[in-house]
């Protein structure tokens, strides 16, 4: 096995380099070379459907992209293939946006960084445009730029002083205010059940006692009388309405005097009439 790893190969006196046949290749394959590398985005195979995550080690295929060069930089094509069904995908480097460009047999997935990129290019962009050829657009821009950055430069501090004067608090006085915040909480929590339930006691009472003054009222009152005529009430002087259930004391002592004065008057009549009879 020694014979392996030697340096310097035997070429024989009579050996002539000139009468060694060289090989031809086809065009193409004379610019490919065969290089292992790492899928550097996600994309999705337009033949299948498969996912290929970025990451993925393949074997590719290298070439020189013939008439496209950025700034003297050399364009590279890399043929591969989809880890699922075989078809072939191209991409190729983009030197102007350090970045690849899928070509075909695949699209790229949505990548945020790249479009959050983007849009922050565009907005450079536009606003070098207007500021082309206005001075005071470019001083206005330049004023909202200094206002934000004493914006920012506040919320530091504020954050700063803030992270220093919590610093010297442990965890345990941490816990012991929260535990605190917390009882307290419980504590207004726990008054406020209790005023509720004495709330809904009240209320239970107090119909428990109007229900009681209906019962006693509907038994005192006596059955009703027929109607009387108007001008008995308008001798009496006495006008009232009941607008509830429950008899007022007032109207039992009406009623009571009314009944006492028609007693008095049909005894005085009947006293009357005996008188009459015995004198005759």
């Amino acid at each position: 096995m020694g014979e392996r790893k030697v340096l310097n190969k035997y070429y024989p006196p009579d050996f002539d380099p000139s009468k060694i046949q060289r090989v031809k290749r086809k065009k193409d394959d004379s610019r490919q070379i065969k290089v292992r590398m790492m899928l550097p985005f996600s994309l999705r195979c337009g033949t299948c459907g498969n996912y290929i995550y970025k990451g993925t080690k393949f074997n590719s295929r290298k070439e020189d992209v013939e008439g496209e060069t950025y700034l003297g930089l050399r364009i590279y094509r890399f043929y591969f293939r989809c880890t699922r069904c075989g078809g072939e995908i191209t991409m190729k480097t983009d030197p102007k946006n350090s970045n690849y460009i899928c070509e075909q047999g695949a699209s790229r997935n949505f990548d945020p960084h790249l479009e959050k990129e983007r849009q922050e290019n565009s907005v450079k962009k536009k606003r070098e445009e207007e500021e082309e050829g206005d001075a005071m657009k470019a001083l206005e821009n330049r004023a909202l730029d200094s206002k934000r950055e004493m914006e920012e430069l506040n919320a530091l501090d504020e954050i700063k002083s803030a992270n220093n004067r919590y610093s010297n608090i442990s965890t345990d006085q941490v816990i012991a205010a929260l535990r605190r915040s917390s009882g307290e909480e419980g504590e207004v929590a726990q008054q406020q059940e209790d005023e509720d339930e004495e709330v809904r006691q009240l209320r239970v009472l107090r119909a428990k006692n109007v229900k009681r003054l209906d019962d006693s009222a509907e038994e005192a009152t006596p059955a009703a009388p027929a109607a009387e005529p108007r001008t008995k009430k308008r001798s009496l002087g006495v006008s009232f309405a009941v607008k509830t259930k429950t008899t007022p004391k007032f109207v039992k002592k009406a009623k009571t005097e009314t009944e006492e004065a028609q007693n008095t008057g049909l005894a005085a009549l009947m006293d009357y009439g005996s008188s009459d009879d015995d004198s005759g």
